[in-house]
């Protein structure tokens, strides 16, 4: 069967200050929408993939009616299911008898709810969808009902049936590799200014799920109860080597924590190293879960950054969001990291349930203070699905508009903060953190390359108007036809 997987159009000045887009624009490999096409390739159907982020909503419907498939599968945040319902309306007055799925972690997380609230979509797949919409797409082939299919909701008629979940994926080496052919070119795909080495880049996730309780954070299983499942380092090198064999020069390592089994971090940057691959890589790692020895490993391998969680300059606030992580182990991590020559890329929040905005400022001055290379300050967001969402009542108030559900937005504000507070912190937390002398002159003495220039200017642009403008954070809601 023809199987068309869709990301519906969006602009990064929807989801980012139209002000300050310039220096924040990123497009992710979507690596779970890959693993499906791969997924559905093995089991030799055909398929095509169209990304919203380089078409407009027009060109993504006639794109879809040119291929003429029988099975159409959107991706959807939450941020972005309005944009889905309007694509799957709009694709079923065109292809009537098409047959139209969603997934993604909007779907995963409400499930039924998605089908009372779009009656142009036949089903949800909730889960991990290799095995999930692979069976589903055999059913159509034979005629058959979905009764039965493991992670599927569905319409019957006018009633909407719910199969039981489908076992997650355990032995994650049976997947087949990404189908990343189906991305075009790949310098479309690059993450932020300054977030990258070299080009193209590549994002390979090495484990899925995680042990950590962050209030925060969607996982598929809620309960943590299978923890983290690992993919083996032989199985891991080898799509490595297939990036680099596709022209890649560059990886970013999308687990939730690389460092999670310290043992395998370390035999994985020692492997890496033994082969004497070229290229550069980003990887994220818990703050309590690093050492300078470890550091070390991935620095030799060939690691140039990290993103290291450190959210908050408060304890009290850490604890609350179940960070299980202390503001000394914060200082230490980032400390061994610069002391091997990795960068360090620090993300703080705002909106904390129980913070107060005198909290906020001390987010600030602790983030000045740590110093790492580069810091961004998000909102809290309440994403369905997650510990924030299922008890809002508890923590705060929550937005009505989804098109706030980005970390840009302010979706959720606690009892003890406004709305306009959070944004305020936002601001000030840039113009404070970036306008030091000392990152000024470090941002100055680490420039190598043209590339570095560009992204330097760019920067300095957002500084400016973070400094002379109000309302920066505001974002462009006109979307293209």
């Amino acid at each position: 069967m023809k199987c068309a997987l869709v990301i519906p159009a969006w602009e990064p000045e929807e989801i980012f200050p139209t002000k300050t887009a310039a220096s924040q624009i990123n497009y992710w490999q979507p690596l779970g929408t890959l693993w499906v096409a791969a997924a559905l390739q093995q089991a030799g159907h055909e398929v095509e993939f169209f990304n919203g982020a380089f078409f407009t909503h027009t060109e993504i419907l006639q794109a879809v009616t040119r291929f003429e498939p029988g099975c159409v599968g959107l991706y959807s945040t939450t941020f972005g299911w309005p944009k889905a319902k309007k694509t799957a309306r709009n694709l079923k007055i065109i292809l009537p008898d098409v047959f139209i799925t969603v997934g993604g972690p909007y779907p995963i997380a409400l499930q039924e709810q998605c089908l009372e609230d779009c009656k142009w979509i036949d089903s949800v797949v909730y889960g991990e969808g290799e095995v999930s919409v692979v069976s589903l797409v055999e059913r159509l082939v034979d005629g058959e009902p979905l009764d039965g299919v493991k992670g599927v909701a569905f319409r019957r008629g006018d009633q909407i049936v719910r199969n039981q979940p489908q076992p997650l994926v355990e032995e994650l080496d049976s997947l087949p590799f990404p189908a990343r052919e189906l991305l075009g070119e790949a310098d479309r795909y690059i993450p932020a200014p300054a977030t990258y080495r070299r080009k193209p880049v590549a994002v390979v996730m090495t484990s899925r799920g995680c042990n950590r309780h962050c209030i925060y954070c969607f996982q598929i299983d809620k309960s943590r109860k299978s923890g983290i499942r690992y993919r083996s380092i032989d199985n891991v090198m080898a799509e490595i080597e297939l990036c680099l064999e596709q022209g890649y020069r560059e990886i970013k390592f999308i687990d939730e924590t690389l460092a999670a089994d310290y043992n395998r971090a370390m035999r994985l940057a020692q492997e890496i190293r033994s082969r004497g691959l070229d290229f550069t890589w980003f990887a994220s790692a818990c703050v309590n879960q690093v050492d300078k020895p470890l550091l070390q490993a991935f620095k030799d391998a060939g690691c140039w950054a990290m993103l290291m969680g450190a959210e908050s300059g408060v304890q009290k606030n850490l604890n609350t969001l179940g960070k299980g992580i202390t503001l000394s182990q914060i200082r230490q991590a980032v400390r061994s990291a610069r002391e091997v020559g990795i960068k360090v890329f620090t993300p703080f929040l705002f909106g904390i349930p129980g913070e107060t905005f005198s909290e906020g400022l001390e987010t600030i001055k602790f983030a000045c203070a740590l110093n790492p290379d580069v810091a961004n300050f998000h909102s809290l967001t309440p994403f369905p699905g997650t510990e924030l969402y299922d008890n809002l009542e508890k923590y705060g108030t929550v937005a009505d508009d989804l098109a706030d559900y980005t970390y840009q937005g302010a979706a959720f504000t606690p009892y003890t903060m406004t709305r306009e507070e959070i944004m305020a912190l936002r601001q000030m937390a840039f113009r404070r953190f970036y306008s030091r002398p000392k990152f000024l002159i470090r941002r100055l003495a680490d420039m190598s390359s043209l590339n570095d220039l560009r992204v330097a200017v760019t920067g300095m642009r957002s500084l400016f108007r973070l400094w002379v403008g109000q309302g920066i954070f505001r974002r462009n809601t006109t979307p293209r036809l």
